[in-house]
């Protein structure tokens, strides 16, 4: 039998899972990571605790799977993007805490950045817009507050990385300083036109060159891990981050494939093929996971607060016990009674962009319960998924191409078998949940297996790939309109005056 490790490194968790060569699940493992908020909009990891996590749950999994690490033909990595950890390549200890995705302290250095009318070229070369998500003003940061830092990163002696890159660093005892093009796509500093670092950006940004990964394929040798770690070394053959990653465990190889992952919040990607195109529609353009050295991009949006509503539902209004009850209890009514209820708990993300927006509950009557109030946040999650995916759709037939006739989910509400016959009614195409629906980490290990040999291309990933159901549309598209405009109306009164 032959085997692929997966490390899937997450905000909220550690995981590895071992998958066989038909991309089964065969053993996991997975810890908790704990969150660290210093002051409001802070946000911070510990990047010891991330790699001794990181480490446990790949020794638990094998023996969880009773296989020894020369079992293993190659380890992928997935991790969660943006976060940015600098440390230094003598000691290999970082300066500071890991700045999360989600750490909004670089948005005085954006305001700056937009002010010096840096915007257009930033957007321009690495299809994203100045926003501190991005690893760009986190390293700045890092850089202009950490004492010694800036004279330390002049005198090469710091090195920057996404998660990935720590990993491979720690697995590799510091042979190793790397990345992908997807989780280099992420920083603000990278061409995706030509798959480098971009002197120019690096120079607006303050960012000495020394400090950065070499970039290389999301599929190829990217070293071997020590030995003395899993009892053998173990090639690392596979690279991306998260939404990358799932984008290609779907095996949304192609133009027009889309896929939507349900988590704390929503992830739609798009791939677009090997034509980089900006969208017009409040998307970003982003590095697909590539196995050649052709570019291959993929258009992007992100809803904030997707399963969150589930949880607010329980932590928040109590309505609930576990998140496992809110379909029994938004099914207890036949729809939600014209109430709307928009998540703007943190603004609103793609398309609309309105950081100002605030949450909302609109169309409430004396004959409003709370399972009616469950129904509309569950709701919530599909009318902002459907205006993510008619926002792709536009962009695609401006740019030539057709629509998308299919969307591929993943994540934990996917299995909420009410929420994806409505996500079907609004879009009015099929929803497929696969039988695998751990894509992010199967993704990792289908790049991983490439490289190793394991699959010959990726037409045979593809084939591998299997729906689980399709939910199909039961809505007439007048209807559906009909809801999507009411969905609308309800987004304009969160920014209303």
């Amino acid at each position: 039998m032959t085997y692929l490790l997966a490390l899937d490194q997450g905000t909220s968790s550690s995981r590895s899972i071992v998958f066989d060569a038909q991309g089964r699940v065969v053993s996991q493992a997975q810890q908790e990571l704990p969150q660290i908020y210093p002051q409001p909009g802070w946000v911070e990891h510990d990047p010891m605790e991330i790699w001794r996590g990181q480490l446990a749950t790949a020794q638990q999994a094998l023996a969880n799977a009773k296989l020894k690490a020369s079992d293993v033909r190659a380890i992928g990595i997935t991790n969660q993007r943006e976060t940015t950890v600098v440390w230094n390549r003598k000691t290999g200890l970082p300066i500071h805490n890991a700045i999360v995705w989600q750490d909004r302290r670089g948005e005085p250095m954006c305001a700056q950045l937009r002010a010096q009318g840096h915007a257009d070229l930033i957007r321009s070369r690495t299809g994203l817009i100045v926003d501190s998500y991005f690893s760009g003003t986190k390293i700045r940061w890092l850089l202009d507050n950490v004492a010694g830092a800036r004279e330390q990163a002049q005198r090469g002696e710091l090195a920057f990385g996404t998660i990935d890159s720590w990993l491979m660093w720690q697995l590799t005892q510091g042979a190793v300083h790397a990345t992908d093009v997807s989780n280099a796509s992420r920083t603000m500093l990278f061409d995706v036109h030509t798959n480098e670092w971009s002197a120019q950006l690096l120079d607006v940004m303050g960012v000495p060159a020394s400090m950065m990964p070499k970039v290389m394929a999301s599929s190829a040798h990217y070293g071997e891990t020590t030995a003395s770690l899993l009892g053998a070394p173990v090639m690392i053959g596979g690279v991306a981050g998260d939404q990358q990653a799932a984008l290609f465990g779907q095996a949304c190889f192609t133009e027009g494939m889309a896929k939507n992952t349900y988590g704390t919040g929503c992830f739609m990607l798009m791939h677009t093929g090997s034509k980089f195109q900006l969208s017009t529609n409040g998307l970003l353009t982003t590095s697909a996971a590539q196995v050649t050295p052709r570019t291959e991009f993929a258009t992007e949006g992100s809803v904030f607060v997707g399963g969150a509503v589930v949880q607010w539902l329980r932590d928040g209004l109590r309505a609930i016990e576990g998140s496992g009850q809110v379909q029994s209890l938004a099914e207890s009514v036949p729809d939600s009674g014209g109430v709307m209820l928009v998540p703007a708990f943190t603004g609103l993300g793609a398309p609309y962009w309105r950081p100002d927006a605030r949450g909302t509950i609109t169309g409430l009557t004396r004959g409003t319960t709370v399972a009616h109030i469950a129904r509309a946040a569950l709701e919530s999650i599909a009318y902002q998924s459907c205006a993510l995916l008619q926002a792709m759709s536009r962009d695609a037939v401006a740019a030539g191409a057709a629509p998308v006739s299919e969307l591929r989910v993943d994540g934990g509400a996917c299995v909420n078998d009410l929420l994806m016959q409505f996500q079907a009614d609004l879009l009015g195409i099929p929803v497929v949940r696969p039988a695998v629906t751990e894509t992010t980490a199967l993704g990792a290990a289908y790049l991983a297996g490439l490289a190793a040999g394991v699959f010959r291309n990726t037409q045979e990933l593809a084939a591998l790939w299997q729906a689980q159901r399709r939910f199909m549309p039961a809505l007439s598209r007048g209807d559906a309109a009909g809801l999507m405009d009411r969905w609308e109306h309800a987004v304009r009164q969160t920014t209303a005056a």
